[in-house]
């Protein structure tokens, strides 16, 4: 019973693997180099936040510290999710 905790311990970190793989894509750009895009309910938020400030219904400072904060938000949602993945591995 105890040769199965690795296997599993394993098929867990494959699993977390093929999420992260899953979640976004990059870009190849000639400038920038590789570049990660969003998803698309994410490029929804951004693309809505854009407008909002084009029409002047916010200002473009509001618009670009609203998108701040939700990027480093989901940034830090990943981190924390990370974290407890890597708790239940050990458990």
């Amino acid at each position: 019973m105890m040769a199965e905790k690795p296997r599993n311990t394993a098929s867990q970190r494959e699993a977390v693997a093929h999420i992260k793989e899953a979640a976004g894509f990059a870009v190849e750009l000639p400038l920038f180099g590789k570049v990660t895009v969003p998803r698309p309910e994410q490029l929804a938020y951004y693309g809505g936040l854009a407008l909002l400030a084009a029409f002047e219904i916010i200002d473009w400072p509001v618009a670009v510290a609203v998108a701040a904060g939700h990027i480093l938000a989901s940034n830090h949602r990943n981190e924390v999710l990370e974290q407890i993945g890597e708790a239940l591995e050990e458990a």
